[in-house]
């Protein structure tokens, strides 16, 4: 698969909106545990990031899918994780499914203006004891009149506190397991709903995550997304655009940390020579950087297959899984050889550190990839 001049103009036009609208900000946003998501989301939107391969009908560029794979690998290279993950979330992980199942009505008031960076969004799926196991969620939307009177509670929940509206994944009938569950919009502004606290986590600090409350929320039976009662298969094929994203994003993050470490090994010197010139140091850069070119081509043929209609969630799966456990070797190699000074807050590499490791847990942790995969290729029943 071929990229184009166009696409390269993309990658360039997005990788110099990271380096001057994103990287001066993030010290501050870290700091201050909040990104302005509706000011930068509204800068995204007007260049057509966030809506680069939905339908133009509604907002969307109707670009090809190799311009979201660059759009991840380049937001992959904020200095902050957090920052990627919260754009993410707007334009792979809370809109897929809208996009995909929703009415005309659904999509122009509610995924128009997020295509548009006009209002933040998020997806609200875990729950307190109810993390990857999605079919034990217990938060349960019943029918009243023309509303669905909705009870329960969601965390871990990206842009939780600035959200305008969230796909919720709730129960909405008796049966249990992965069945009678629907994927519904929900307007924040609500009554009903509230930020029950905002979370302080290890890294991806300067993303607000929170955890919500409903009580008594209501909210019209025609925000349903697509089929009542199959909310849990359209949610699972959502992960899979997830997980997509995952693997595109650290792809441009560790080879940015890689490029990153590289340069300052060949400044910082260490009895009378570069560090870069310690074979063993050179060998183990270069091995780490072979793998990660080798998930850079296996992002390509998940990207071509995905345009060609095909089912990629073994290799979303398998991705996902492969590119947990590598940015975390990258992330304490890189630390590693900065020595001290990469143990300092002051440096970036302290950052990339705790960040990374949400990677194996989040949008599914690696025991959950294994299992899929185990189930996938018939190794369990």
């Amino acid at each position: 698969m071929q990229f184009s001049k166009e696409h390269d103009a993309f990658r360039a036009m997005l990788r110099e909106f990271v380096a001057h609208e994103i990287n001066p900000h993030v010290d501050k946003w870290e700091a201050d545990g909040d990104i302005p998501l509706h000011e930068l989301f509204k800068k995204l939107g007007d260049l057509g990031v966030l809506g680069v391969e939905f339908d133009p009908a509604y907002g969307g560029q109707g670009a090809d899918h190799l311009y979201m794979m660059i759009a991840a690998e380049e937001l992959g290279r904020c200095a902050s994780g957090g920052v990627s993950m919260a754009i993410g979330v707007q334009m792979m992980m809370a809109t897929p499914s809208l996009q995909k199942y929703g009415t005309h009505e659904l999509k122009k008031k509610y995924l128009e203006p997020a295509l548009r960076g006009d209002v933040v969004t998020s997806i609200a799926v875990t729950e307190p004891g109810a993390g990857s196991d999605v079919a034990s969620l217990k938060t349960k939307a019943v029918k009243d009149g023309d509303d669905w009177v909705i009870n329960g509670s969601k965390i871990f929940i990206t842009n939780g506190t600035q959200a305008d509206w969230m796909c919720l994944l709730a129960r909405t009938s008796d049966e249990g397991g992965y069945r009678g569950m629907s994927q519904i919009v929900i307007d924040t502004k609500a009554e009903g709903f509230s930020v029950a606290r905002k979370l302080d986590k290890l890294g991806m600090r300067s993303s607000d995550t929170a955890e919500l409350r409903f009580d008594d929320m209501r909210v019209p039976i025609s925000n349903t997304i697509g089929e009542e009662g199959r909310g849990f298969q359209q949610q699972m094929g959502q992960f899979i655009v997830e997980r997509m994203f995952a693997c595109y994003g650290k792809v441009g993050s560790m080879q940015d940390a890689l490029d990153r470490t590289r340069d300052y090994l060949r400044i910082r010197v260490v009895n009378g020579k570069p560090l870069i010139a310690n074979q063993y140091i050179a060998f183990k850069l270069t091995e780490l950087s072979a793998q990660v070119d080798m998930l850079r081509v296996y992002n390509l043929k998940m990207a071509e297959d995905y345009m060609a209609g095909k089912d990629t969630t073994r290799q979303a799966t398998i991705g996902k899984l492969q590119v947990g456990r590598l940015s975390r070797e990258v992330a304490d190699l890189c630390l590693q050889y900065h020595g001290g000074m990469g143990y300092m807050e002051e440096n970036w590499t302290s950052r990339f550190f705790r960040d990374g490791r949400l990677t194996s847990i989040g949008g599914g942790a690696d025991e959950v990839m294994l299992q899929v995969l185990s189930k996938l290729d018939g190794f369990t029943p």
